[in-house]
């Protein structure tokens, strides 16, 4: 078992072969620091080599998600050091949404507590979002002054509908995690009490599936959303051919003999036998 890397402002806790990438700055509400940004980058460098791990959760330590950016230590820290600054805007933008929206493995955020402004774009760049039923969000950069920062303006628009990316974003209402999982900005939402047990038995049916097809299936999908039908197709098919040439496993094969030969799988009842 590879040893689980040490960081300053983020922890890494393993159970099974879901690997949990935690904020960690619970004083603060997990708001995000320069420091912190390098520290994911890291992270999901770290998750994306490990072998143990199949899935990555993201999440927040001491009760919350994120409350979005340090604005003292991100802009104040960094006005007088244009290198600085530049080192954590760039470490911002890549694990927020260049490293989680096309990592490898499936990625789950697991949100409780406040999720604002900033803390938006990893939820909506993981493959899949449930949150408690009392979790918070808000968009309230329009309180400020400003608009949304980095890509969230743009997220948004990826999993709201347009009248609710518009609402929120220009009232600063806050809406709860039951609210989020009915209007699909989250898979799904739970009581607190139930959200870490409900997001680790999805991740376990994750660890069992086939990683290249899990990975394959991702990316077509996420590609896709932004072609024409014919391009999509092609898309589709040089994506499925090379899915059988890129699988250690074999599982095209493997399933096709349990289904027409061994009658031991059945599609949709089960996973076939890795």
């Amino acid at each position: 078992m590879s040893n689980v890397l040490t960081l300053e402002n983020v922890k890494i806790e393993r159970d099974g072969a879901t690997t949990f990438i935690i904020l960690n700055r619970p004083e603060k509400r997990n708001a995000m620091s320069p420091q912190l940004h390098i520290d994911m980058c890291d992270a999901l460098d770290w998750a994306e080599e490990d072998d143990q791990t199949k899935v990555v959760v993201i999440t927040g330590a001491g009760g919350n998600f994120c409350a979005g950016q340090d604005l003292k230590l991100y802009f104040r820290g960094t006005e007088d050091d244009p290198k600085a600054r530049a080192r954590a805007r760039r470490a911002a933008h890549a694990w927020r949404w260049d490293k989680l929206s096309n990592f490898p493995k499936p990625t789950i955020a697991m949100v409780h507590g406040f999720c604002f402004g900033g803390g938006f774009t990893p939820v909506i760049a993981c493959d899949f979002a449930f949150a408690a039923d009392d979790a918070v969000f808000g968009l309230s950069e329009v309180n400020w002054g400003i608009i949304p920062g980095g890509l969230v303006a743009w997220a948004v628009t990826q999993v709201m509908n347009y009248r609710d990316a518009i609402y929120y974003s220009v009232s600063g209402e806050q809406f709860s995690g039951a609210e989020a999982g009915q209007m699909k900005f989250v898979n799904k939402s739970f009581p607190l009490s139930d959200l870490h047990a409900q997001t680790l038995a999805f991740a376990r049916k994750l660890e069992i599936k086939s990683p290249a097809a899990v990975r394959y299936t991702k990316e077509a999908v996420r590609s896709v959303r932004g072609m024409t039908q014919l391009q999509a197709a092609d898309f589709l098919n040089a994506k499925s051919d090379a899915l059988k040439h890129v699988d250690p496993e074999g599982g095209r094969a493997k399933a096709m003999k349990q289904f027409l030969d061994e009658k031991s799988f059945k599609p949709g009842l089960g996973d076939f036998k890795r």
